[in-house]
């Protein structure tokens, strides 16, 4: 195997930290804003953490000012609806709405990514991924509904809801984008520009919300999860959703926000005490069988078919 194929099995595997980081991200930033106020929240995520990227690409000699000059106009696009928007969206929906209408909504953005990159990036639609998307679906249904059609049913939506409706619009407006852009520019640089450009912008909005006064009296444990929030749903997470998106692709990579709900309902089970029912068991099975099937198994059996070709040539 080749090392270009490894790499692409790799990323399938590495893949599965974005939901994992990004599902306690809920947890984290719904206890964070409780203490300052949500802009402030997203300034002191994404400022930090956009510094760390700057980092990295200056010890790497990444620092690419043709792309920059290129690029800027997709770059900035990807900064205004992935960072800013987005996470503008999450956190003051968080303040609003529950972790299951916000999960709910949010469960949904494979099938619009999908459909996106189909239609304007020309990605191949087969039967094993639409298999895949229409059963992960379904199990976070199951996951986020406990398996009960009453609480399906009884499901109301306000302000909140609309405001997690506006950040699914803008982070498939910015999965779709970032295929385009890097088609030139690399997943680290492109990670970094954008979120310095998104924390810059936060700075500047955070100014006129006027929260800063609280952050010295952060509890600790806002702290530790501030800093999760920077190293792990930043700095690693959108690194490792941006390679995604360079190496698999839009709609595979999208697959993957279906596990956030699923990650979302385990941690809380484990550092919180919740309770989980076998009818989100097997949500969570379905959700990870689906996901396989879209991605990891069909790329797995088109590297094997290639070996086998060049053994057979070989012979």
């Amino acid at each position: 195997m080749g090392s270009q194929s490894k790499q692409k099995v790799g990323i399938y595997f590495l893949m599965l930290l974005v939901p994992l980081f990004w599902g306690g991200a809920f947890g984290a930033a719904k206890h964070v804003i409780t203490e300052i106020t949500p802009i402030t929240a997203a300034t002191l995520q994404f400022g930090p953490a956009g510094l760390i990227l700057l980092l990295i690409v200056t010890i790497r000699s990444q620092w690419k000012i043709e792309v920059l000059k290129k690029q800027w106009f997709g770059l900035l696009m990807m900064a205004l609806t992935g960072i800013l928007g987005y996470n503008a969206f999450f956190f003051v929906a968080l303040g609003y709405t529950s972790a299951i209408n916000g999960s709910l909504i949010m469960a949904t953005t494979p099938v619009f990514v999908t459909f996106g990159a189909v239609l304007f990036l020309n990605e191949t639609w087969n039967g094993r991924l639409g298999f895949g998307l229409l059963l992960s679906l379904i199990g976070v249904f199951l996951v986020i509904i406990k398996g009960s059609l009453e609480t399906l049913v009884s499901l109301t939506f306000n302000a909140g809801d609309l405001l997690f409706v506006a950040g699914l619009i803008c982070w498939v407006i910015h999965g779709l984008i970032g295929k385009v852009v890097m088609k030139e520019s690399s997943p680290l640089f492109t990670t970094t520009i954008t979120m310095l450009l998104g924390s810059f912008f936060f700075a500047i909005w955070s100014l006129f919300e006027g929260g800063w006064g609280k952050v010295p009296n952060m509890s600790e444990q806002s702290w530790i999860e501030m800093l999760f929030l920077i190293v792990c749903s930043s700095v690693v997470a959108f690194l490792l959703w941006n390679k995604g998106i360079h190496q698999i692709g839009a709609s595979k990579s999208s697959l993957y926000m279906n596990l956030v709900p699923i990650n979302a309902t385990w941690i809380a089970l484990l550092f919180y005490g919740a309770v989980i029912t076998w009818q989100q068991i097997v949500g969570m099975s379905m959700v990870i069988i689906g996901v396989y099937v879209a991605t990891i198994s069909h790329k797995i059996s088109f590297i094997h078919v290639k070996k086998k070709r060049v053994n057979n040539t070989i012979t």
